[in-house]
């Protein structure tokens, strides 16, 4: 290859040189091939620590990316042209150099199973099982069949052969719509630093894997993860998870929620089904580091049931079901109230059908602007003549 053809493929590998170093948790590979009239001569980039690990004609050495780069740039000398694969995930860079051109593409992933087609029994009908709301939606899903294959294997939902299990169709559903919910919120978080994302009472992280995909690989975001649960067998399971996927940008700790101190801003907090007054830590955690997101779906509500009462409602706080299901509203609903006089804009949908479970809410507050004076009043007098002390006011308060 010709040197002035070289000098412009030194540019482009110093433009991947950048890219790496700027986000190599991202990183899948490098794969080169050169060649000179018919024969190839092929190599293959793997990391290994923050080091490449490369195979060229059956020797493996280890070079930094600068390295590597420079390797590659001086082999092409010899040869006549060169085709170089850089993988991210979600996307593939190809650099094409001959001695006439040199050009780079950007291409987004195309699975080998990108033509994965669904049974005509599970897209035509519900799954008699699983009734009416079990059915694969007749829309464009977020997290697609083909391109998320990977992922929707892990996390049990796609069988090996490809396709959506049919016990799983309802799980596939509720994860699709979870990021659908997300979608416009996640927007407008910085766009130009790296998001980090705390997921409190993870368990095995799988709405967090999703999330994960959803916004490297199709929204092509720098974030970082930290999943925290008190369970070192899920936490196990959630590492070993994220090392099968290849997804570098995930920590796992089993850790308490309160004990839990971050060595960098928090853009977002998520709690999802964490039992009881654990969605209350989680929410006051968010609320200490002044995360710019709070993303809250409560499961049980135990604790204001035994301990509220209000006078004008006795009539009808005497039937215990009344009582409960006021209780999971008053629950809520002084949990969002809370947020509002903490600064945060709130708005409370239903997550998934009450079909599937009453525990359907998802709690959305995204920071805008200082403490709201009017609110935390309201709040003040909700305790007062409903003769509660919230644990997540006590959580705040403690700290």
């Amino acid at each position: 290859m010709n040197k002035q053809n070289i000098s412009k493929l030194t540019l482009f590998l110093m433009g991947l040189q950048n890219r790496f170093t700027e986000n190599n948790l991202i990183f899948k590979g490098i794969y080169v091939t050169f060649t000179t009239g018919l024969k190839e001569f092929r190599g293959v980039g793997s990391l290994d620590e923050d080091k490449i690990k490369y195979n060229f004609n059956g020797r493996t050495q280890t070079y930094d990316i600068a390295s590597l780069f420079e390797k590659i740039a001086d082999d092409a000398q010899s040869y006549e042209t060169l085709s170089l694969i850089y993988k991210e995930r979600g996307t593939d860079i190809l650099i094409s150099a001959d001695n006439k051109n040199v050009k780079m593409t950007n291409t987004e992933v195309k699975d080998v199973e990108e033509e994965v087609s669904i049974s005509t029994n599970t897209t035509s009908k519900a799954v008699h099982s699983l009734g009416e709301t079990s059915t694969l939606l007749n829309r464009d899903y977020y997290i697609k069949v083909g391109k998320a294959d990977a992922l929707l294997k892990e996390i049990g939902i796609m069988s090996k052969e490809g396709k959506i299990k049919n016990d799983k169709i309802r799980k596939y559903n509720q994860i699709d719509h979870y990021v659908e919910l997300l979608e416009g919120i996640l927007d407008k978080l910085p766009k130009n630093e790296t998001i980090n994302i705390l997921d409190c009472g993870c368990g095995k992280s799988y709405l967090t894997f999703v999330l994960n995909y959803y916004l490297t690989e199709v929204k092509k975001k720098k974030c970082h993860f930290i999943g925290l649960d008190y369970s070192e067998g899920v936490i196990e399971a959630s590492k070993k998870m994220a090392k099968n996927l290849g997804y570098r940008n995930m920590e796992f700790h089993a850790l308490d929620i309160n004990d839990y101190v971050p060595d960098k801003k928090i853009h977002v907090v998520i709690s999802l089904h964490a039992c009881d007054t654990a969605t209350d830590m989680a929410l006051a955690l968010g609320i200490r580091v002044n995360s710019d997101v709070i993303i809250a779906v409560p499961c049980c509500h135990r604790e204001l049931l035994n301990s509220y009462n209000y006078e004008p409602f006795k009539g009808i706080l005497k039937h215990g079901i009344f009582k409960a299901r006021m209780a999971d509203i008053l629950t809520d609903g002084m949990r969002s109230l809370l947020l509002e006089a903490k600064g945060y804009e709130v708005s409370v949908v239903e997550y998934i059908s009450p079909l599937e479970t009453p525990k359907n809410l998802m709690i959305r507050a995204i920071k805008t602007k200082e403490e709201n004076d009017k609110a935390m009043d309201e709040y003040m007098k909700l305790m007062s003549s409903l003769n509660v002390y919230p644990a997540l006011y006590a959580y705040l308060n403690r700290y």
